[in-house]
């Protein structure tokens, strides 16, 4: 839960009134855990298994917890990067499904839980306890949550994407369930705000692919199209290098460009509510636009270390959307 004050966007800020804040961090909590436990980075792998009835993790090898580079040799400290687990074995890889496996029945027992508090059995992880009262609460239904979990299935058998479409039907699992969530929980979702809030998560995701270049590369997966890497003359070998060359730059700013894009269309749906939810919405969209501005700043260099938004550029943007309504 303390990951949330890295993310490009405020999670649960503290305008909001305080049922607000518990049911947005009640669901950060599930995203999170769902996303630790897809990418190997669980602080208790063996305590989670256990509770959820998995089997235990397998051994840790020698280089567990080591990026590539930082097995044949000592990590470089003006990287500025967070240490990355190396690509995982297969048995990691099966541990880790079925992890995910053992995460949906538990939010089978939230559901049911939900429907026959009596009868049912109450969910095992704390982080999926309270989502019983906030299903009950809103109405809310299995798909968004299902889907983040599938995404993260996806992440073990997926590790390349041929087109940008290819990415977008990626997008649809792991980041369209959250907006959607929050407009669930706010008691607002049309047809058109969904379409709108699914614009702007999905820039949040690419976005943070474009941050995370080198952290995913190491964990065997690259979330650039290769139709772009192709079309740029970009190689793995470039987006393994320690400084992004020219062509690496280009391709990161045409992907910037295109989530600009996405979120200047989705953009509109601050305008369309009020209040602090309004205010919510417009710090989500300045996060993305904060965060391409950071990517911009450095060069489109998202090799040499991670861009991180402004926080001072972050608050005066989301002023200016709150009042534009866009």
């Amino acid at each position: 839960m303390a990951k949330a004050s890295a993310e490009n966007f405020p999670v649960a800020p503290f305008f909001l009134p305080a049922a607000w804040r518990d049911d947005l961090m009640t669901v950060y909590g599930f995203a999170r855990l769902v996303d630790d436990a897809g990418d190997g980075d669980l602080a208790d792998p063996a305590g989670t298994a256990a509770l959820l009835g998995v089997p235990a993790p397998p051994r840790p090898s020698a280089t567990a917890g080591l990026t590539p580079s930082a097995q044949s040799g000592p990590a470089d400290p003006a990287a500025g990067r967070p240490a990355a687990p190396d690509r995982p074995t297969p048995a990691e890889t099966a541990f880790r499904l079925a992890l995910l496996d053992g995460l949906e029945r538990d939010l089978d027992r939230v559901f049911e839980s939900a429907l026959h508090p009596a009868a049912a059995e109450a969910p095992r992880h704390p982080l999926l306890r309270p989502l019983v009262p906030l299903v009950d609460r809103h109405g809310l239904t299995p798909e968004p949550f299902r889907r983040l979990i599938e995404a993260n299935r996806v992440d073990q058998t997926t590790a390349r994407y041929r087109g940008y479409d290819d990415l977008i039907g990626y997008c649809t699992l792991s980041a369209d369930p959250v907006g959607r969530l929050v407009l669930a929980i706010a008691g607002v979702s049309t047809p058109e705000r969904i379409a709108m809030s699914d614009d702007i998560c999905r820039a949040l995701q690419i976005v943070e692919h474009l941050q995370d270049v080198a952290e995913d590369l190491a964990r065997g997966r690259i979330y650039l199209p290769a139709e772009d890497l192709e079309r740029f003359g970009v190689t793995e070998a470039d987006l393994a290098a320690p400084s992004a060359g020219p062509a690496v730059r280009e391709l990161i700013r045409f992907e910037a460009d295109r989530a600009r894009t996405l979120l200047d269309q989705g953009a509109p749906l601050v305008g369309t509510v009020r209040g602090r939810l309004r205010l919510l919405l417009a710090g989500f969209t300045a996060g993305g636009y904060a965060a391409l501005a950071a990517v911009e700043d450095a060069g489109y260099d998202v090799l040499a270390q991670q861009a991180k938004p402004d926080k001072r550029r972050l608050a005066a943007r989301a002023a200016a959307i709150f009042a534009k309504g866009r």
